[in-house]
């Protein structure tokens, strides 16, 4: 009698340490879950913030280039031959000066913004996709611990319901369209 209450409390103890497992794995995988929602907003926060501010710089210099040569231009109609000679040497020394604060400083050049600007989109996309593809992940292993038996048993206990896995809204499956 004795080795029978030995066996059957060796099995109740198994099977509470197991319902205790899944029922903490089933936890971890709904915190987990939680956490890549969270990062998809980081990334979605990240993109805007980046994005914003570096089309603003591009923006903005872009249209300080055009004023420039607009400028220049607007300053060579009235001249004589010899004013436009000596404003010619005056933009040739400046120049020499503007070349040497640009080589110094290759971040002034409005190409470079854009190359920029190209990049951040990259890595801000890269970011984002990486945070949707964590979410989908950890909703993929809840949602096949959900549906398989026998931890089916304890998340039915637990009343978890699959999650449903990321997907883009239809406008935002479009291409972006920057306009500069």
């Amino acid at each position: 009698m004795s080795l029978a209450f030995i066996i059957i409390a060796v099995i109740v103890v198994v099977i509470i340490v197991w319902l205790i497992s899944i029922s903490n794995k089933i936890n971890r995988l709904i915190v987990k879950i939680k956490e890549a929602d969270s990062g998809i907003d980081v990334a979605l926060t990240k993109r805007y913030d980046v994005l914003t501010k570096m089309i603003d710089v591009v923006k903005g210099y872009a249209k300080h280039e055009e004023e420039t040569i607009f400028k220049t231009i607007e300053m060579r109609k009235g001249m004589s031959l010899s004013e436009k000679e000596t404003a010619v040497k005056d933009m040739n020394e400046s120049f020499k000066q503007i070349q040497v604060v640009a080589e110094a400083y290759p971040e002034l050049k409005s190409s470079e913004n854009y190359n920029t600007l190209q990049l951040s989109i990259a890595d801000t996309e890269e970011h984002l996709q990486a945070a949707r593809r964590m979410y989908n992940s950890n909703v993929s292993s809840l949602n096949q611990l959900i549906v398989t038996f026998p931890s089916s048993v304890i998340a039915g206990m637990k009343n978890v319901k699959e999650h449903s896995f990321f997907e883009a809204e239809e406008e935002k499956k479009q291409d972006v369209k920057i306009d500069l």
